[in-house]
């Protein structure tokens, strides 16, 4: 049985091992000519994302790479004194089983794991998905495939041509996200510096591995921007917009805007689909579900999904009939839990107040 992933990123690699495992054929067809290596920022790994990641037998190479976190020094505006937060207490509260690691790392580090199993096609993208799993393919002839999973993120090009256009399932939850890479002096080892204000919110670190550093920022917003997710310049200035007079550190990091070499900035948006899955067609982490970038433990929630779309479809020996239905059934109280501690996450992290950005530096 033959399975076409769009996606190789996390979810997509994931997926791709534990389907080669149960047996299938599996491709994975990425837009990007090459694995990513766009910057991005830290994700978190808990306790499920943990213990599927050993059962792949990659548990080692992923706390290699992690980040190393351990200290926090956080200063509120107008405050004169930092306040220290020890990460791994923070980290304890949430999950006994934690680590953080640079998103394009574990990219790497799954897409190693199954690569002499999977076939992966770089620098393409699917046009067209027929009902009986005939796909064309903007470069490649087409090809019949027995199930196609869109793995592809928030923006998905396989949820756009088997359900419709995006703004028919997202919500925008209030918030926008920003990352860029910044030499690595800046970077203290094993500290994260965040600076806080009333509806925005910068932080900067590395990781010790890294040869760079990464600044992110959270910022609210009543309504939606007019910025489209591919408008850099826009972006960029929007950014800036929002976050210079802060304090001088942040517009340190914003004079790097125009000669950073990876850059990221979008909306925090939930999707809301009734189902994840229409004929041979599913989808998987948040081309699906996604809980809000940054804020709902997005990772951890699609590590799960492809894990247990893979055992659903062995279970079912293939037929996506039954094993769709189960996989999304089995995933459901996992989506709504992401998209609650989102919610709770993007409230906390970017306060509304100056009594929120108060409670945030108390820890």
């Amino acid at each position: 049985m033959h399975v076409l992933i769009s996606g190789a990123s996390i979810a997509g690699p994931a997926l791709a091992y534990w389907l080669t495992r149960h047996g299938f054929s599996v491709t994975v067809v990425e837009r990007a000519p090459a694995l990513r290596k766009t910057g991005g920022h830290a994700v978190d790994l808990f306790r499920p994302a943990m213990d599927i990641t050993e059962r792949m037998g990659v548990l080692q190479a992923v706390a290699e790479r992690a980040t190393g976190a351990r200290r926090m020094t956080l200063l509120r505006e107008g405050a004169r004194r930092p306040v220290r937060v020890d990460l791994a207490r923070i980290f304890s509260a949430a999950s006994d089983r934690h680590v953080e690691i640079m998103r394009d790392d574990l990219s790497e580090i799954y897409y190693d794991a199954t690569r002499d199993d999977a076939e992966y096609v770089f620098g393409d993208s699917i046009t067209a998905i027929s009902p009986d799993g005939e796909v064309r393919f903007e470069n490649a002839a087409p090809r019949r495939f027995d199930l196609v999973v869109g793995a592809d993120g928030l923006h998905s090009n396989v949820r756009r041509l088997a359900f419709g256009d995006e703004s028919l399932f997202a919500e925008f939850i209030g918030a926008y996200l920003g990352v860029l890479t910044l030499p690595r002096s800046y970077a203290r080892d094993g500290e994260t510096l965040m600076h806080v204000g009333v509806g925005r919110t910068a932080a900067m670190y590395g990781a010790r591995h890294l040869d760079d550093a990464r600044a992110l920022f959270l910022f609210r917003s009543e309504r939606e921007l007019d910025c489209h997710h591919r408008d850099v310049p826009r972006q960029k200035e929007l950014l800036r917009d929002a976050f210079t007079g802060l304090h001088a550190d942040v517009d340190r990091w914003l004079a790097e805007l125009d000669r950073t070499p990876a850059f990221y900035f979008d909306s925090i948006t939930q999707l809301h689909m009734d189902t994840w899955s229409r004929g041979r067609v599913t989808l998987v982490g948040d081309a699906g579900y996604c809980p809000g970038p940054a804020v709902g433990g997005s990772t951890t929630l699609a590590i799960v999904g492809a894990y247990v779309l893979a055992g659903e479809l062995a279970r079912a020996g293939g037929d996506h009939e039954r094993a769709f239905p189960a996989y999304e059934a089995a995933m459901a109280d996992h989506v709504r839990g992401s998209r609650a501690a989102a919610l709770s996450a993007v409230k906390t992290l970017v306060p509304a107040s100056g009594l929120g950005a108060w409670g945030l530096a108390q820890g």
